[in-house]
């Protein structure tokens, strides 16, 4: 077979795999989760004690119900009458976004839903951070600030307050995994222009830290 061929043929390949994938995107349809559990877990001053970073991870996946109440521990909304999550945002702006980041697929934390919606239907834990751990463990989640949210906010506020509510949420995070046993380290080692390009964010998006969750390592 010819260089030309050879060639041609790799494009064909290239523009199939790329079709295939949009397609199987366009058909993943949001994934419901279980209502939150909101009662138990385990008195806070001992959360508090054995609040950890880990960096060793098993790969066993989060049932839908852990994903859930870990979800809504970060933001979730726990006052439906207002709307209200469980980590406070400046000025109500709610502009943090949770990108989840799963075997099957990276989907985004609807919290109104209590829902997994959709972006793309492709492993990308790995593209999360430089680190090995990250394409080992069952969920990285990516938190990005939509400035489109933040209203009259901007310059040296807009990056006080949206570093601040990204902050709130992974402590909720941290507080979750030690009263669930469950492994968790916040990163700041992220690739962001490479990230952002994969997942698809708009310019007005700005990916602030990444988070890993799962299973200690045995």
């Amino acid at each position: 077979m010819s260089k030309h061929l050879l060639r041609h043929f790799g494009l064909v390949m290239i523009a199939l795999i790329a079709w295939v994938t949009l397609a199987v995107a366009q058909q993943l349809k949001p994934v419901p989760l279980p209502p939150p559990q909101t009662s138990g877990g385990r008195p806070l001053m001992q959360v508090l004690k054995d609040r950890q970073s880990s960096r060793e991870f098993s790969s066993q996946e989060l049932s839908p119900q852990v994903l859930s109440n870990l979800l809504w521990a970060a933001f979730g909304v726990n006052r439906p009458d207002s709307g209200k999550r469980t980590a406070p945002s400046a000025m109500n702006w709610q502009e943090i976004d949770i990108y989840v980041a799963k075997q099957d697929g990276l989907y985004t934390y609807d919290a109104k839903a209590n829902a997994l919606n959709p972006v793309l239907a492709q492993d990308v834990r790995a593209a999360t951070g430089t680190q090995p751990f990250v394409q080992e463990a069952a969920v990285d989640l990516v938190y990005v600030a939509d400035l489109a949210k933040t209203g009259r906010g901007g310059g040296e506020d807009q990056l006080l307050y949206t570093g601040a509510d990204t902050g709130f949420i992974a402590q909720n995070v941290y507080l979750f995994c030690a009263s669930e046993g469950l492994a968790v380290v916040v990163r700041g080692s992220v690739d962001r222009p490479a990230l952002a390009k994969l997942m698809k964010l708009r310019p007005n998006q700005k990916i602030m830290l990444a988070q890993t969750v799962g299973y200690p390592k045995k």
